[in-house]
């Protein structure tokens, strides 16, 4: 065995000292066999044997891995490494440290799972190893750590149950294990063997099943955190046994049922958060406000209900209230003596009646928010004594300025008084009235002012410019008009502008281009009228500008297309032209353009392809002229684009089929031509996105032409399928049709029928419109296209009252088709043959012809000879050539005038 002394110490961390760096070299300067052990930094020695008993190197910025030589400190007590870069596996030679009382290694990268060995150094009183990357499960073998009092292993990757094991170490005051991936159930008796356990944080995990019922049994509990986890059921009334507890962490799981009125008996309680529980029921227990000491109520975002107590002010050490997000109604309770809250957050609830006057005792409130309520009445005059008010938020309620002669908005010079308001929230509310001059008077740490759909009226004033500090300024969705005043240039802070939907005129002030820190310009839906600043292209910050709906009239600036950094520009609906074409190539993170309905011309530039980002493209009702530039394919991101309404000629490029993610498309209007592509997402537009064109062309569905090439390469490709599949079987056919026709004709001279006249006339033919027949196909869709060649299409379609029918649509493009519909009409009409299909009726107009023929459900002859999925014996396919010929033979010879089949 080894005799360990003072030496083998120095030997141990000179060792530790070559597996490690510093960013000073600070060990390396200082831990030198020059000098004593017990002089080193971080080394402590004992009186009594001078050997090395502590070892303390944290926040020291070191890195490296821990060697197994620290395992021969043998009178080591306390190591502490935390707050270091320090990774990989723990040595298990640090096991062997029996005389251990401390081991801290937090707020390190050490990974692998936490050792079993642990086990072994039972005189451990503190093991935290908390932020760093462990993993796997909980060691049982921690039961073994008999003196063990603080365990902190949150921060982890931990999975895994809770070892029950755990919880009969009986010395333990602490136990944290948050923020890590621990599963299952806790003991119902998990409280047994824990009679000093002052801390329990299980937060953040993934533990399930029921709060036990037993945790009223830890007694000496100070701290219970359970949120974030999936715990079920109802919070148990035994928790009100415990009457230590002063911080209480259950929101943000699974549980239902009420509060119980048992908190109550917490009366050393300061802190409650029992927030996020949609299942939660009841009102609010009455008895959590005879908690004197409690300073923090968060109960928000629940299911709770019913009135707020009277005595939720009682308590005078409460510092936060927050019951937002529930369905509390009634009014809120007079403020009588509660000075001290500094939150008071109640938004969202269904609270009612006046805002109380007495709200002004609450004197150090910091935070109000009575927002989206129903709240009514005036706005109380006395909020300017909330001298620490930094937050007031009364959005989307019912209040009113005060008295109907109040056409200011008096209730803001009580909140001159403020100096530390940083947010002033008052819109949705019909507070109707003026904007008053003392506005400028507000506090210069304002950084917030919302006052949209307020039914404000009058001018915007000047001294708005007064607010330097402001970030964002709202005042859209009201009546404001005269011109906006140039003063607003001033606030150089300023991140957000929306004045949109009002009635302001006047032009765009150039003092707008100093708001160097601009990210949003809203001035859409007024009456500004003039040119559009040409320096706004100088606000390299901006990422949204909307002028649209208005009256400008000047050139686009140029200087705007170089703005690289812009999201979303909307210039539409103006009267704005452009003195060149638009060159967009550098708004490399568009994401949405819109300058419709102006006046602009010239081509569309091939550098809108660069766009990638784009998701949106709007450049319709202008007089724009070229084609549509090849370059579109390259809008990968591309989900809208509307060109209708210019005068676009030349084709739709088919590489816009590229186009994976666009859902509208809209080129109507225009003097577009050629084939319109029907792949990819063209395969889902319908024909009002190409209505009113020069001369486009495609499938019916569309409601434009067929196109030429289609019909040759059908035609072609009938010519080859006839004779790849026809020649072989044409001779057996053709003497097959000839013996037919001899037996009929030897069968007609023995057999002579009389020739009934109802025969030869049908019964008044249907009428049928184009609008039905469309509808029948739903618009000619592909998708019932049963057949093509060189006289069209034929469409299965369902009519009105339910019937199935074949209808063939006529190529009208092709030559003599209207001299061949015609005749077949007039030849077919009369016909009543068990093999020929008969014509129900027609449909004719000058630019559409199709004959309505009854459906064969079983398909055609073409599916049945060829395809694989189908088979005819040789019985079958005689029997069909027989029909085929009787059918033939009765056109030739069983009709007064003989009809002939040209092909």
């Amino acid at each position: 065995m080894t005799v360990k002394n003072l030496n083998s110490d120095q030997f141990a961390l000179l060792e530790f000292k070559d597996h490690i760096a510093g960013p000073q070299n600070v060990l390396a300067n200082n831990w030198t066999a020059s000098t004593s052990v017990c002089n080193w930094i971080g080394v402590t020695c004992g009186i009594l044997h001078k050997r090395v008993i502590a070892l303390n190197l944290t926040s020291m910025n070191l890195r490296g891995t821990i060697p197994p030589h620290l395992g021969n400190l043998s009178l080591l007590l306390s190591l502490d490494l935390s707050s270091n870069h320090f990774y990989g596996y723990l040595p298990k030679e640090l096991g062997q440290l029996h005389r251990l009382r401390i081991l801290r290694l937090s707020y390190n990268r050490l990974n692998g799972e936490i050792p079993s060995w642990l086990g072994n150094l039972q005189r451990v009183r503190t093991l935290k190893m908390k932020n760093n990357n462990f993993t796997g499960t909980i060691p049982e073998t921690l039961v073994n750590m008999s003196n063990l009092e603080i365990l902190n292993l949150e921060l982890n990757q931990l999975s895994g149950q809770v070892p029950s094991s755990i919880f009969k170490i009986s010395s333990l005051k602490s136990i944290s294990l948050t923020s890590n991936s621990l599963s299952g159930s806790l003991p119902n008796d998990m409280c047994q063997h824990l009679p000093k356990l002052e801390e329990l944080y299980l937060s953040w995990n993934e533990l399930s099943g029921n709060i036990p019922f037993g945790m009223g049994k830890c007694s000496n509990l100070k701290s219970l955190s359970l949120s974030y986890n999936q715990f079920m059921g109802i919070i148990p009334r035994s928790i009100g046994n415990l009457t230590q507890l002063q911080k209480l962490y259950l929101g943000f799981n699974n549980l239902e049922g009420q509060i119980p009125e048992e908190i109550g008996n917490l009366l050393g309680l300061e802190l409650l958060s029992i927030k996020e529980i949609k299942g939660l029921t009841g009102q609010i227990p009455t008895s959590i406000f005879n908690i004197s000491s409690l300073k923090i109520i968060d109960l928000s975002n629940t299911g709770i209900s019913g009135q707020i107590p009277s005595s939720i002010f009682n308590s005078t050490m409460v510092e936060v209230i927050a019951l937002y997000g529930n369905k509390l109604e009634g009014n809120l309770p007079p403020i009588t003596n509660a000075p001290k809250p500094e939150i008071l957050l109640l938004w969202r609830n269904k609270l009612s009646g006046n805002i109380p006057n007495s709200i002004s005792n609450a004197s150090m409130l910091k935070e109000l928010d009575l927002a989206h309520n129903l709240f009514s009445g005036p706005i109380p005059k006395t909020l300017g004594n909330l001298r620490h008010l930094e937050w007031f938020r009364i959005k989307n309620n019912n209040l009113i300025t005060g008295s109907s002669t109040d056409h200011e908005w008096s209730f803001l010079s009580s909140l001159t008084n403020c100096r530390n308001l940083s947010t002033i929230d008052v819109s949705g509310n019909p507070l109707s009235g003026v904007l008053p001059t003392y506005i400028g008077n507000l506090s210069k740490t304002l950084q917030y002012f919302y006052a949209s759909n307020c039914e404000l009226q009058g001018i915007i004033p000047m001294e708005i410019g007064n607010l330097t500090n402001l970030l964002l300024l709202q005042l859209r969705h009201n009546k404001l008009s005269g011109f906006i005043p140039a003063s607003i240039g001033g606030l150089r802070n300023l991140q957000g502008l929306d004045l949109s939907s009002n009635k302001l005129g006047g032009p765009i002030s150039e003092s707008f281009c100093d708001l160097e820190r601009l990210y949003e310009m809203y001035l859409g839906l007024n009456k500004l009228h003039g040119s559009i600043p040409s320096c706004l292209g100088n606000i390299t910050s901006l990422g949204y500008l909307y002028l649209d709906s208005n009256k400008l009239s000047s050139a686009i600036p140029s200087t705007l297309w170089n703005l690289q950094d812009i999201l979303k520009i909307d210039l539409s609906s103006n009267h704005l032209h452009n003195s060149h074409a638009i060159d967009v190539g550098n708004l490399r993170s568009l994401l949405k353009l819109n300058l419709s309905r102006n006046l602009l011309t010239g081509d569309i530039l091939s550098t809108f392809g660069g766009l990638i980002t784009l998701v949106s493209l709007d450049l319709s009702n202008n007089i724009l002229h070229g084609h549509i530039p090849e370059s579109f394919d390259g809008l990968i991101s591309l989900e809208f684009l509307d060109l209708c309404n210019n005068n676009l000629s030349g084709v739709i490029p088919k590489s816009l089929e590229k186009l994976l993610y666009l859902k509208y498309f809209n080129v109507s209007f225009n003097r577009l031509e050629g084939e319109i592509p029907s792949e990819g997402c063209f395969s889902n537009f319908s024909s009002t996105s190409f209505i009113k064109n020069y001369a486009l062309c495609g499938p019916p569905r569309l409601l434009v032409p067929p196109c030429k090439n289609d019909i040759h390469k059908n035609s072609q490709m009938i010519i080859l399928h006839a004779f790849r599949y026809g020649l072989p079987t044409i001779g057996i056919v053709v003497v097959l049709i000839v013996l037919t026709i001899m037996y009929r004709r030897c069968q007609r001279r023995s057999t002579a029928l009389p020739i009934k006249d109802d025969l030869l006339s049908l019964k008044t033919p249907r009428r049928i419109s184009h609008a039905e027949l469309s509808r029948a196909t739903n618009g000619f869709e592909e998708s019932n296209m049963l057949g093509s060649g060189s006289f069209g299409y034929v469409y299965k379609g369902r009519l009105s009252d339910g019937m199935e029918v074949a209808i063939k649509v006529f190529n009208l493009q092709t030559e003599g088709a209207f001299r061949s519909f015609d005749i077949e009409c007039d030849a077919m009409r009369n016909i009543v043959h068990r093999n020929i299909v008969k014509v129900i009726t027609c449909c004719s107009s000058l630019d559409f012809k199709a004959l309505v023929l009854d459906y064969m459900s079983n398909g055609n002859l073409e599916k049945w000879l060829h395809s694989e999925n189908c088979f005819l014996d040789i019985i079958q396919r005689v029997d069909i050539m027989i029909n085929v010929a009787v059918g033939i033979e009765h056109l030739h010879n069983g009709h007064p005038t003989p009809i002939f089949i040209v092909t």
